[in-house]
């Protein structure tokens, strides 16, 4: 187990510089970043003093160079809008981002997991029930199909505007984490639910299931003691990823829904060009989102005990 946390910890380091060479890179491919900081009828003189002062008249690889150092110490640099630490800038938008992903996640599980399993069971039901499996992987497949932003203005439309049952943006109550939540977890409990479909279909074919419905047993206890424990890996694991893409992915849904989350920072920093909030932003993403990869990891031993991790 320590080899193996080792290696991820490496593996890890090696995540984070590639992605920091990228977005410290890539910004630059917008244009100048100092175009931003400047008024329109700003002398060359200022130009070049406000380039001097945020270093950024020095060759690109001296600029990583100097971020790289001053991250590993915890400075992301001051904020080109705001004028304050960038880093305590997004770690005070992380939390909501989190709550966001996490509701989200978590409505995603409560619906999919009984649906899943209805539908892999309706398969060895007589036919009448198949009509069952057919209602549940059509519905699963029109929420992938949902555009976030198209499903968030629709339910503004209707819950905020002519219903007018619950508000339209912001944060800080329950009234207002619903809608932002439905619409973030449309497309993850359509993933979710054909993966835990046809993951509990392939079990229930396995050998044990049909020794365990030998011996008399329950069909419910049958499904949620034999089957779903054996058929949960895969879906642990696709959950893991998913959080993490709910963590940087839900940049649309918290513009829509003017949720103050770390994803409409980033818009707003990227339309003002504000380098040290996006490179802030993307660091602490990725390293959340490889955390929870390396979590799943140690999670299945725990599931299963027959992986030994760090073992082939």
């Amino acid at each position: 187990m320590l080899n193996y946390l080792l290696q991820r910890f490496w593996q890890a380091c090696l995540v984070l510089i590639a992605v920091s060479i990228l977005s410290f890179v890539l910004i630059y491919l917008s244009g100048d970043p100092i175009a931003a900081l400047i008024p329109l009828n700003a002398r060359q003189e200022d130009i070049d003093n406000i380039r001097r002062a945020y270093n950024l008249d020095q060759p690109l690889i001296t600029q990583y160079w100097l971020f790289l150092g001053k991250a590993l110490q915890g400075d992301m640099g001051e904020s080109f809008r705001y004028r304050t630490d960038a880093l305590r800038l997004v770690l005070g938008r992380l939390p909501n981002t989190m709550l966001l992903a996490g509701a989200s996640l978590l409505l995603s599980s409560i619906i999919a997991f009984p649906l899943g399993i209805w539908a892999a069971r309706s398969k060895f039901s007589p036919s009448r029930w198949h009509l069952l499996d057919n209602f549940i992987s059509t519905g699963s497949l029109l929420l992938l199909s949902l555009p976030s932003f198209w499903l968030g203005v629709l339910l503004i439309l209707v819950f905020a505007g002519a219903l007018r049952w619950l508000p339209a943006s912001g944060a800080g109550t329950f009234q207002q984490l619903i809608l932002p939540t439905i619409t973030v977890s449309a497309f993850s409990t359509g993933l979710l639910v054909r993966l835990i479909r046809r993951s509990v279909y392939d079990t229930f074919k396995q050998q044990f299931v049909v020794v365990a419905r030998s011996k008399g047993l329950a069909e419910q206890w049958v499904a949620w003691r034999h089957v779903l424990p054996n058929a949960i890996i895969p879906v642990i694991t696709v959950m893991g990823l998913q959080f993490g893409a709910l963590l940087g992915g839900s940049v649309v849904v918290e513009t829509v829904f003017a949720w103050p989350g770390v994803g409409w920072l980033m818009i707003q920093a990227v339309e003002s060009r504000d380098l040290p909030i996006i490179r802030a932003a993307v660091l602490i993403l990725s390293l959340f989102i490889v955390l929870i990869n390396l979590g799943v990891d140690v999670l299945y031993t725990i599931l299963d005990p027959r992986i030994k991790l760090g073992k082939a």
